[in-house]
Protein backbone atom coordinates (compact mmCIF):
# COMPACT_ATOMS: atom_id res chain seq x y z
CA UNK A 1 0.00 0.00 0.00
CA UNK A 2 1.37 3.38 -1.12
CA UNK A 3 2.68 5.56 1.95
CA UNK A 4 3.71 9.26 2.14
CA UNK A 5 7.83 10.18 2.85
CA UNK A 6 9.07 13.04 3.79
CA UNK A 7 12.28 13.49 2.00
CA UNK A 8 15.49 15.58 1.91
CA UNK A 9 18.04 14.53 -0.74
CA UNK A 10 20.64 16.62 -0.47
CA UNK A 11 22.71 16.39 2.85
CA UNK A 12 26.04 16.67 3.60
CA UNK A 13 28.33 15.30 6.25
CA UNK A 14 31.36 16.33 7.87
CA UNK A 15 32.97 14.36 5.21
CA UNK A 16 32.48 17.60 3.53
CA UNK A 17 35.14 20.17 3.63
CA UNK A 18 32.60 23.07 3.16
CA UNK A 19 30.25 21.42 5.52
CA UNK A 20 29.87 22.61 9.61
CA UNK A 21 31.55 20.30 11.75
CA UNK A 22 28.25 19.49 13.83
CA UNK A 23 27.10 17.65 10.42
CA UNK A 24 28.22 14.03 12.31
CA UNK A 25 25.99 11.18 11.37
CA UNK A 26 23.90 11.21 15.00
CA UNK A 27 23.36 14.85 14.53
CA UNK A 28 22.64 14.99 11.10
CA UNK A 29 19.78 12.42 12.01
CA UNK A 30 18.75 13.41 15.09
CA UNK A 31 17.88 16.90 13.75
CA UNK A 32 15.81 15.20 10.76
CA UNK A 33 14.11 12.97 12.80
CA UNK A 34 12.66 15.98 14.73
CA UNK A 35 11.49 17.92 11.51
CA UNK A 36 9.56 14.71 10.98
CA UNK A 37 11.80 13.56 8.17
CA UNK A 38 10.96 9.48 7.15
CA UNK A 39 14.27 9.71 4.50
CA UNK A 40 17.48 11.36 3.38
CA UNK A 41 20.32 11.26 1.49
CA UNK A 42 23.82 11.35 2.28
CA UNK A 43 25.74 13.32 -0.09
CA UNK A 44 29.32 14.33 0.45
CA UNK A 45 31.64 15.86 -2.48
CA UNK A 46 32.88 13.05 -3.97
CA UNK A 47 33.31 10.64 -1.29
CA UNK A 48 30.63 8.17 -0.06
CA UNK A 49 32.73 6.96 3.32
CA UNK A 50 30.15 8.50 5.90
CA UNK A 51 27.07 6.84 4.20
CA UNK A 52 27.29 3.33 6.51
CA UNK A 53 27.72 5.58 9.48
CA UNK A 54 24.60 7.24 8.91
CA UNK A 55 22.63 4.61 7.45
CA UNK A 56 23.49 2.73 11.07
CA UNK A 57 22.58 5.93 12.99
CA UNK A 58 19.42 6.11 10.86
CA UNK A 59 18.23 2.94 11.39
CA UNK A 60 18.44 3.47 15.16
CA UNK A 61 16.33 6.36 15.17
CA UNK A 62 14.24 4.83 12.52
CA UNK A 63 15.06 7.37 9.86
CA UNK A 64 15.38 6.00 6.04
CA UNK A 65 18.78 6.68 4.82
CA UNK A 66 19.84 6.42 1.29
CA UNK A 67 23.68 6.21 0.34
CA UNK A 68 25.13 8.54 -2.37
CA UNK A 69 27.25 11.06 -3.46
CA UNK A 70 27.60 14.43 -5.03
CA UNK A 71 29.93 14.10 -8.32
CA UNK A 72 31.76 17.37 -9.58
CA UNK A 73 31.97 15.82 -12.98
CA UNK A 74 34.64 17.06 -15.88
CA UNK A 75 32.30 20.14 -16.87
CA UNK A 76 32.23 21.28 -13.60
CA UNK A 77 28.52 20.28 -12.99
CA UNK A 78 27.37 18.32 -9.38
CA UNK A 79 25.20 15.33 -9.63
CA UNK A 80 23.44 13.37 -7.12
CA UNK A 81 24.04 10.32 -7.27
CA UNK A 82 21.41 7.83 -5.21
CA UNK A 83 21.62 3.86 -4.29
CA UNK A 84 19.97 1.76 -2.33
CA UNK A 85 23.62 -0.06 -1.04
CA UNK A 86 26.11 1.40 0.21
CA UNK A 87 28.38 -0.81 -1.64
CA UNK A 88 26.98 0.54 -5.12
CA UNK A 89 27.92 4.01 -3.45
CA UNK A 90 31.47 2.67 -2.94
CA UNK A 91 31.84 1.30 -6.36
CA UNK A 92 31.17 4.44 -7.42
CA UNK A 93 33.85 5.99 -5.08
CA UNK A 94 36.09 4.16 -6.40
CA UNK A 95 36.23 5.30 -9.61
CA UNK A 96 35.57 8.54 -8.68
CA UNK A 97 38.40 8.48 -6.30
CA UNK A 98 40.59 6.64 -9.52
CA UNK A 99 39.51 9.92 -11.50
CA UNK A 100 40.44 12.77 -9.01
CA UNK A 101 42.96 15.26 -9.51
CA UNK A 102 46.68 14.66 -7.69
CA UNK A 103 47.00 16.56 -4.58
CA UNK A 104 45.92 16.56 -0.82
CA UNK A 105 43.16 18.69 1.18
CA UNK A 106 44.79 21.46 3.13
CA UNK A 107 42.10 21.37 5.81
CA UNK A 108 42.99 24.67 7.34
CA UNK A 109 42.36 26.53 3.81
CA UNK A 110 39.13 24.01 2.48
CA UNK A 111 37.72 22.30 6.25
CA UNK A 112 37.94 18.88 7.49
CA UNK A 113 36.99 15.96 5.70
CA UNK A 114 36.14 13.73 8.71
CA UNK A 115 35.55 9.99 8.53
CA UNK A 116 32.57 9.00 11.30
CA UNK A 117 31.14 5.80 13.14
CA UNK A 118 27.94 5.49 13.94
CA UNK A 119 28.37 6.88 17.48
CA UNK A 120 29.94 10.45 15.79
CA UNK A 121 33.75 8.81 16.92
CA UNK A 122 36.05 10.09 14.32
CA UNK A 123 37.75 6.58 12.52
CA UNK A 124 40.07 9.08 9.93
CA UNK A 125 40.62 12.08 7.91
CA UNK A 126 40.04 12.03 4.23
CA UNK A 127 43.58 13.35 2.26
CA UNK A 128 42.53 14.01 -1.05
CA UNK A 129 40.86 17.37 -2.32
CA UNK A 130 37.49 16.17 -2.36
CA UNK A 131 35.48 19.55 -4.04
CA UNK A 132 37.57 18.89 -7.01
CA UNK A 133 36.59 17.58 -10.24
CA UNK A 134 36.91 14.43 -11.19
CA UNK A 135 38.13 13.41 -15.07
CA UNK A 136 34.70 11.96 -15.64
CA UNK A 137 32.04 13.20 -17.89
CA UNK A 138 28.46 14.01 -17.11
CA UNK A 139 27.52 11.02 -19.54
CA UNK A 140 29.98 8.37 -18.61
CA UNK A 141 29.02 9.16 -14.97
CA UNK A 142 25.18 8.86 -14.99
CA UNK A 143 25.75 5.57 -17.16
CA UNK A 144 27.77 4.33 -14.33
CA UNK A 145 25.15 5.36 -11.79
CA UNK A 146 22.30 3.85 -14.12
CA UNK A 147 24.33 0.83 -14.28
CA UNK A 148 24.66 0.54 -10.69
CA UNK A 149 20.82 0.28 -10.45
CA UNK A 150 20.73 4.42 -8.95
CA UNK A 151 19.31 7.72 -9.89
CA UNK A 152 21.40 10.47 -11.06
CA UNK A 153 19.86 13.89 -10.14
CA UNK A 154 21.28 17.09 -11.26
CA UNK A 155 22.47 19.08 -8.32
CA UNK A 156 20.55 23.49 -7.81
CA UNK A 157 20.60 23.62 -11.95
CA UNK A 158 19.85 27.33 -11.51
CA UNK A 159 23.36 28.20 -9.63
CA UNK A 160 25.93 30.13 -11.90
CA UNK A 161 28.92 27.53 -10.31
CA UNK A 162 28.21 23.93 -10.62
CA UNK A 163 24.64 23.71 -11.90
CA UNK A 164 24.25 22.15 -15.09
CA UNK A 165 22.61 25.23 -16.81
CA UNK A 166 24.94 27.68 -15.21
CA UNK A 167 28.00 25.27 -16.66
CA UNK A 168 26.46 24.46 -20.24
CA UNK A 169 23.29 26.20 -20.06
CA UNK A 170 21.28 23.36 -21.13
CA UNK A 171 20.38 19.39 -20.52
CA UNK A 172 22.51 17.18 -22.93
CA UNK A 173 19.76 14.97 -24.58
CA UNK A 174 19.73 11.53 -24.10
CA UNK A 175 21.43 12.30 -20.52
CA UNK A 176 19.27 9.46 -18.50
CA UNK A 177 18.85 11.98 -15.54
CA UNK A 178 15.59 11.26 -12.88
CA UNK A 179 15.00 14.41 -11.99
CA UNK A 180 16.63 18.12 -11.84
CA UNK A 181 16.94 19.74 -8.40
CA UNK A 182 16.43 23.56 -8.32
CA UNK A 183 18.60 25.53 -5.65
CA UNK A 184 17.03 26.60 -2.08
CA UNK A 185 17.05 30.40 -3.39
CA UNK A 186 14.77 28.85 -6.39
CA UNK A 187 11.49 28.86 -7.39
CA UNK A 188 10.16 25.72 -9.27
CA UNK A 189 7.31 27.25 -11.18
CA UNK A 190 9.45 30.25 -11.76
CA UNK A 191 12.11 28.11 -13.49
CA UNK A 192 9.37 25.95 -15.41
CA UNK A 193 8.12 29.28 -16.85
CA UNK A 194 11.64 30.43 -18.20
CA UNK A 195 13.23 27.23 -19.12
CA UNK A 196 10.53 25.55 -20.82
CA UNK A 197 13.14 22.90 -22.48
CA UNK A 198 13.01 21.90 -19.03
CA UNK A 199 9.62 20.01 -19.54
CA UNK A 200 10.68 16.30 -19.76
CA UNK A 201 12.07 16.08 -16.50
CA UNK A 202 10.73 16.37 -12.87
CA UNK A 203 11.92 19.26 -11.06
CA UNK A 204 12.83 18.76 -6.97
CA UNK A 205 13.62 20.74 -3.88
CA UNK A 206 16.45 19.78 -1.57
CA UNK A 207 18.29 21.66 1.11
CA UNK A 208 21.76 20.85 -0.15
CA UNK A 209 22.24 21.18 3.90
CA UNK A 210 25.90 21.98 5.36
CA UNK A 211 24.61 22.91 8.63
CA UNK A 212 22.17 21.35 10.84
CA UNK A 213 19.73 24.10 10.65
CA UNK A 214 19.50 23.99 6.92
CA UNK A 215 18.39 20.38 6.99
CA UNK A 216 14.53 19.83 5.81
CA UNK A 217 14.37 23.61 4.51
CA UNK A 218 12.92 22.13 0.93
CA UNK A 219 11.36 19.11 2.01
CA UNK A 220 9.72 16.47 -0.29
CA UNK A 221 6.26 14.86 -0.05
CA UNK A 222 6.34 11.93 -1.78
CA UNK A 223 3.69 9.21 -2.33
CA UNK A 224 5.89 6.07 -2.69
CA UNK A 225 5.08 1.88 -2.92
CA UNK A 226 8.48 1.14 -1.79
CA UNK A 227 11.30 3.53 0.36
CA UNK A 228 14.19 2.61 -2.71
CA UNK A 229 15.44 4.02 -5.77
CA UNK A 230 12.72 2.89 -7.68
CA UNK A 231 10.16 3.54 -5.72
CA UNK A 232 11.46 7.05 -5.15
CA UNK A 233 11.85 7.39 -8.96
CA UNK A 234 7.99 6.35 -9.56
CA UNK A 235 7.26 9.04 -6.95
CA UNK A 236 9.27 11.83 -8.56
CA UNK A 237 7.91 11.48 -11.96
CA UNK A 238 4.71 10.76 -10.46
CA UNK A 239 5.01 14.63 -9.15
CA UNK A 240 5.63 15.82 -12.82
CA UNK A 241 2.86 13.58 -14.16
CA UNK A 242 0.33 15.60 -12.24
CA UNK A 243 0.52 18.51 -14.70
CA UNK A 244 2.08 16.54 -17.78
CA UNK A 245 1.41 12.92 -19.79
CA UNK A 246 3.90 10.98 -19.92
CA UNK A 247 4.06 7.39 -17.98
CA UNK A 248 7.36 6.62 -15.88
CA UNK A 249 10.41 5.02 -18.17
CA UNK A 250 10.84 0.92 -17.41
CA UNK A 251 14.34 0.67 -15.32
CA UNK A 252 14.66 -2.67 -17.06
CA UNK A 253 16.89 -0.73 -19.61
CA UNK A 254 19.21 0.65 -17.09
CA UNK A 255 20.22 -3.02 -15.41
Amino acid sequence: MPRRLRADLHIHTVLSPCADLEMSPVHVVSQARSLGLDLIAVTDHNSAENVRAVIEAGSREGLIVLPGMEVNTREEVHILCLFDRPSDAEELQELVFSRLPPGENDANYFGYQVICDSFDEIVGFNPKLLIQAADISLGELVAKVKALGGMAIAAHIDRPAFGLLGQLGFVPQGLELSALEVSKMGSIPAMRKAQPHLAPYPLISSSDAHFLEDIGSNPLDLLVEEADIEGIEQALWGLWNSNHERTFPSRSRYR
